[in-house]
């Protein structure tokens, strides 16, 4: 059976075009390139690792074979998901949208709230994924935890007053080659940030006798890059709360099938179909994620 949707209004007056959604995250970690992303993975692909040791040694006259290179590799495999909605137009007909859909008894669904309902179904999925990158079971944070991260212990709650300390504590825990590395990130969720931006604007323990950067206090920050100790901030929205991960970009990877399907919702009219008044969205899509060295990476609160 189809879904009803309530309609609550004492509207009266001509349509303004418009629905309004509450904000939702967005995959923020793919968006702004957080990750490797791997396309085109039907279900399965293959990520090379190399471990290089010993190749410097001193020189003599011959040619003396010197160091190991280790080769392995490591299996990313996706899953399948979905998303499959279905209403009914019924209720769409005693609302201020009943001449948008035509005056046959065969009638269309509002085009403007399929087009919003489409909009609100591609972010959910957007919202859906950042939470599968870093909350899932097996989430980018605990897979490299599992594979041999170094991992912060004794997390704390983060405040402004401790964030600074606590970062230094992750920075500090950054494999010395990887340490100035142009992919490098401090990943962090949006309380760490949000304590980060407060302590730098004054507002802790140990800065209560300043106003902060350039004795701006709250105003100083604009939204632009932030880094700790040269090493790039990134606000991963997916991120639970107090939770850190400083990896390269380059040893996060997440894979999906065809790229289009993570944007596509396609809409059914069961009408001609079934005789009914239904209205179906259909998603489906592949994810999956994989790290490639776990040693070259530090977590921070991931449980």
């Amino acid at each position: 059976m189809a879904n009803q949707p309530t309609i609550t209004t004492n509207y009266a007056g001509e349509f303004a075009n418009k629905y309004i959604a509450a904000a939702v995250l967005s995959a923020n970690t793919i968006a702004n390139n957080g990750v490797t992303v791997i396309p085109n993975v039907k279900f399965k692909t293959t990520i090379k690792k190399a471990v290089v040791s010993g190749l410097v040694t001193d020189a003599t006259c011959d040619f003396t074979d010197a160091g190991v290179v280790t080769l392995s590799d490591k299996v990313l495999t996706v899953a399948e998901k979905q998303v499959n909605l279905q209403l009914c137009k019924t209720p769409f007909q005693q609302d201020w949208e009943a001449i948008s859909m035509g005056y046959s008894a065969f009638d269309n669904m509002p085009a403007q709230f399929s087009d919003f309902l489409i909009g609100k179904i591609l972010k959910d999925m957007a919202l859906d994924t950042e939470n599968f990158l870093w909350n899932a079971t097996n989430g980018l944070g605990k897979l490299l935890k599992t594979d041999g991260a170094t991992v912060i212990g004794t997390p704390l709650t983060i405040t402004a007053s401790n964030v600074i300390a606590e970062m230094r504590r992750v920075v500090d825990a950054i494999p010395a080659a990887l340490y100035g590395t142009e992919d490098l990130r401090i990943f962090v969720s949006q309380n760490v940030v949000k304590a980060y931006v407060a302590a730098l604007g004054g507002f802790s323990v140990a800065a209560t006798s300043n106003a902060g950067v350039q004795g701006l206090g709250t105003q100083w920050y604009n939204g632009g890059e932030l880094t700790f100790d040269g090493v790039k901030i990134f606000v991963a929205n997916g991120l639970a709360a107090n939770t850190m991960v400083a990896a390269q970009i380059s040893n996060l990877f997440v894979g999906f099938g065809l790229a289009d399907d993570q944007s596509l919702v396609q809409t059914i009219d069961m009408a001609p179909i079934d005789g009914s008044k239904n209205v179906r969205f259909v998603a489906r899509f592949t994810r999956g994620l994989q790290v490639g060295i776990g040693a070259d990476a530090v977590t921070y609160g991931i449980a």
